[in-house]
């Protein structure tokens, strides 16, 4: 498991797929506020003028020397929903984002978000 402090650390390291494909830059980290453990990374990828924010998921994720490698493919991410680089993310948008992953996606007991950026 990564830990909060560990990744944090990480932010405009390369972001890599399993074949060692660049995604793009680890732009922040997204922590599950049920644990206060990092949970989703955003990824800054796309062309100078129109970058974007994408989310990939941080279980499994493994630190490099110089990288973080997650276990999806680098089509797969860009393909993940995202965010402009000055949006923040909105709740309702969530589950979405969970969905993209066949993840199980479960707000909190009171409705509250299950994402928050760290």
């Amino acid at each position: 498991m990564i830990r909060s402090a560990d990744i944090r650390e990480w932010r405009d390291h390369d972001v890599v797929d399993p074949k060692q494909h660049k995604i793009g830059l680890l732009e922040a980290v997204y922590v599950d506020t049920a644990t206060d453990e990092p949970a989703m990374a955003t990824v800054r990828t796309g062309l100078p003028s129109r970058r974007r924010l994408v989310f990939v998921p941080l279980d499994d994720a493994v630190l490099g020397p110089d990288y973080v490698k997650v276990p999806y493919a680098r089509g797969q991410v860009r393909k993940a929903p995202s965010i402009g680089t000055d949006d923040v993310l909105p709740a309702e948008r969530e589950e979405e984002i969970f969905r993209h992953y066949g993840m199980t996606y479960q707000a909190g007991a009171r409705g509250e978000r299950r994402l928050a950026r760290g």
